[in-house]
């Protein structure tokens, strides 16, 4: 062989070692390096497992062989679990949706009762996070993603318990319709809203201040309650439901829904509307939370086919899936997605992990600024 050739040789070889890296990152974490073995004591040190080779955790999810996995989608959630079943044959997936919240603090009772011992996988609905957490494989998610043994980015999971993973975001808009509104009206401000020419009943807003809460990161406690003050004193149409309020929009029962959509609710409704009436803008500081969160169980008999699943659950097929039939709900940190294109160069009032045993403690107080009774838990 000319020595071109030998060159040339070498070169492409380099090439597919590089693509292979790039495609295939988590494959390249040697299990038995200084440096993963050193993470590894440090994380079992504070009471985390951590594990250093995703070969082996493919090998023993074939072992295991199930997978029982209760989450919250809708319209993503047959051709996610499809795509799964595609990737690894060899589990047997069982799915369990939990739509809406009495759902989650069902499978929560039942999980304090030792009587959920089929599930590997639940949803940590916020409203009762500090209460799963107890429940939780204390697997260290974080420290395996940062150090490539899982393929998930390590801004989607909890920095404080390193053992859930958040699949999803949930971003505040404002929505209106244009029939109704004058695009001289379109709110370009939160403090637009305070105009004398909203006073009255010229817009909504729903009675549970979740929305308005995602504010407190970026405003601080004290002046999201004085807006929410000065938005009662504006006398608003009071609703109740996302889905319900984003239809009176379109019907033009109310010109502007202040808080109560989310991104994902205000384009679905966009794309059933055949007047194109339904609009809504971004609002800076954006509320930004966190949804579809994952975490598995202490119980799981099935541990590692449920890493599996959080992995290919926040990689990219399953988040552009997601993106595309739920619709518009994948995490703000999956490159590509909607969330991540709608949310460029704005600035953000991200309900983190850390607030979210505070979340309630603002819902409360917001509620008593708004002047209502106190709303169920969302």
């Amino acid at each position: 062989m000319s020595p071109n050739m030998k060159t040339l040789g070498m070169a492409m070889v380099t090439f597919l070692i590089l693509c292979s890296r790039s495609f295939y990152p988590s494959a390249f974490a040697a299990s038995g390096s200084p440096d993963l073995l050193k993470i590894k004591q440090e994380s079992e040190s504070k009471g985390y497992v951590f594990l250093t080779n995703r070969d082996e955790i493919v090998s023993k999810a074939k072992k295991e062989g199930k997978l029982h996995t209760a989450l919250a989608l809708e319209g993503s959630l047959k051709i996610t679990a499809e795509a799964f079943k595609k990737r690894f044959p060899f589990i047997d997936l069982q799915v369990q949706n939990l739509r809406v919240i009495e759902d989650s603090q069902k499978a929560l009772l039942q999980v304090k009762a030792g009587a959920a011992k089929d599930w590997d996988i639940v949803k940590t609905t916020p409203a009762f996070y500090h209460e799963w957490l107890p429940h939780l494989w204390k697997v260290d998610l974080l420290r395996m993603a940062e150090n490539r043994v899982i393929d998930i980015s390590p801004r989607m999971i909890d920095p404080k318990n390193r053992n859930v993973v958040a699949l999803g975001s949930r971003l505040a808009v404002v929505a209106y319709n244009k029939n109704l509104v004058s695009p001289g009206q379109v709110p370009k401000t939160w403090e637009d809203m305070l105009r004398p020419e909203f006073k009255g009943r010229k817009f909504a807003s729903d009675i549970h201040p979740s929305e308005i809460a995602g504010l407190v990161p970026a405003w601080s406690l004290e002046k999201t309650l004085d807006y929410a003050r000065r938005i009662a004193a504006q006398e608003p149409i009071w609703t109740r439901g996302s889905s319900r309020s984003i239809m009176a929009i379109t019907t033009g029962e109310i010109p502007i829904l202040l808080f109560g959509a989310s991104y994902s609710i205000a384009m679905r409704a966009q794309l059933k509307d055949p007047l194109n009436a339904v609009q809504f803008t971004l609002l800076e500081p954006v509320p930004v939370r966190y949804t579809l969160e994952q975490g598995i169980l202490s119980t799981s008999r099935n541990p590692h086919a449920a890493l599996l699943w959080l992995e290919f659950m926040a990689g990219l097929e399953a988040q552009k899936l997601i993106d595309e039939h739920e619709p518009l709900v994948a995490s703000l940190y999956s490159k590509g997605s909607a969330a991540e294109q709608a949310l460029k160069g704005k600035k953000l009032s991200i309900v983190s992990w850390e607030n979210n045993e505070e979340m309630e403690k603002w819902i409360e107080k917001l509620t008593g600024a708004y002047g209502l009774p106190q709303p169920d838990s969302k």
